[in-house]
């Protein structure tokens, strides 16, 4: 499952963030009781997650909510306390609907198992799961609660290969990466009659389409490659199939530093952040025109390892992300056109290195999800509106 350091340092081994375990079971849990407002966070834990943190999970123990739909439905993924994980989705009212794919990993403290990562505004969900043999499927799981596997034709067969699916859009289609048996790393996109394409920019040596909120409902989809030397760099695929490659201001032109596209809305404006020649973090919001808004968090830290990461846009352009400080934790934030610059962090999240409050996604109406790492290293859900 993907980590703070996986979205800050990228690495086209995002699959070594993801080892989970599962329960087929599409039953609803009894509603848990939300931990209740906090400055104007709700916290909240699936049923049955873990209270403890397990070497088997290390970074991803816990309740991790990765998407919010515009009803305010939200969808993750937890760990129990045998290092089982189960995908979940979460009503507005706050009931609780705990689901694994069928063919998931079911071994106590294996940490294999199934993640929801994205939900459509029909309840469709996409995301993936481990099977008992360390391969890696997408899914898709409609609101009658049957779940169709994705394998992408050219997904290795073996550990640690396979297919995930990222994002999801309004008309059903699917976008995510697969690994093939040299391991390297594509993206593809799923249309609703299940054909499957896959695509790498000009000059890939990895392509990694972005998670949750990468693909809008004209077909676009973003995300970011690496090349020869190592540099990352956006990429803009239309519903044609055409690809664009681009660099935001400030993005450095070293190993492992450049241009990570994280979002993208249905005006085709995408968010996200550079890494700079310092290795500093710098937002970014990139207008379908093809100018640039350079977006750091007002008296945030700045320098080496530090800085402003935006992980989400909503149709308004509304964002949402993270600054780090310079003990290693993260805050999250809002920014929106009516309300400026507003930090988002749960009492109780820890203050350590990889802990604090980590916002992923922001729906129409402004309302963000994510979770917070506590001091711990538990993870918990939250909400957050204006």
């Amino acid at each position: 499952m993907k980590s703070l350091i996986g979205e800050l340092i990228p690495v086209t081994s995002a699959i070594v963030m993801f080892a989970m375990a599962g329960n087929v079971n599409a039953a609803e849990s009894a509603r848990l009781t939300d931990h209740g407002s906090d400055g104007g966070i709700v916290t909240f834990d699936a049923p049955d997650a873990a209270t403890a943190v397990a070497a088997a999970c290390s970074t991803t123990c816990g309740t991790q909510a990765f998407a919010n739909n515009a009803a305010g439905t939200i969808v993750g993924s937890y760990t129990d306390a045998y290092v089982v994980p189960h995908a979940f989705l979460r009503t507005p009212s706050g009931r609780f609907i705990s689901f694994d794919a069928p063919g998931a990993g079911l071994g106590s403290g294996l940490d294999q198992g199934t993640a929801a990562y994205a939900i459509n505004d029909h309840d469709v969900i996409a995301g993936l799961y481990e099977d008992p043999n360390l391969m890696l499927h997408g899914f898709v799981r409609y609101p009658d609660g049957s779940i169709t596997t994705i394998d992408a034709p050219g997904a290795g067969q073996g550990a640690y290969l396979g297919t995930l699916a990222w994002s999801i859009n309004n008309a059903g289609a699917i976008a995510g990466v697969y690994y093939d048996v040299d391991g390297t790393e594509h993206g593809f996109v799923r249309q609703p009659s299940g054909s499957i394409t896959d695509f790498d920019p000009q000059g890939s040596l990895g392509t990694m389409v972005c998670e949750e909120t990468c693909l809008n409902d004209s077909g676009e989809i973003t995300g970011y490659f690496s090349d020869a030397n190592g540099m990352l760099h956006g990429f803009l695929r239309e519903a044609n199939g055409r690809i664009t490659p681009f660099d935001a201001p400030l993005a450095g032109t070293g190993s492992y530093q450049g241009t990570i596209a994280a979002s993208i809305n249905d005006a085709g404006d995408v968010a996200g952040y550079v890494i700079d020649s310092g290795t500093g973090y710098h937002g970014f919001l990139r207008h379908r025109n093809g100018s640039y808004e350079l977006i750091d968090v007002p008296n945030a830290p700045t320098g080496a390892g530090l800085g402003t990461a935006i992980f989400s846009v909503s149709a308004c352009d509304d964002i949402t992300g993270v600054y780090l400080d310079e003990n290693g934790a993260t805050h999250g934030f809002s920014r929106s056109a009516s309300h400026g610059f507003v930090t988002i962090d749960a009492s109780a999240a820890g203050t350590g290195p990889g802990q604090g409050t980590r916002p992923s996604t922001n729906n129409l109406a402004g309302a963000v999800t994510g979770w917070y790492v506590d001091g711990s290293g538990l993870n918990h859900g939250f909400l957050w509106a204006h």
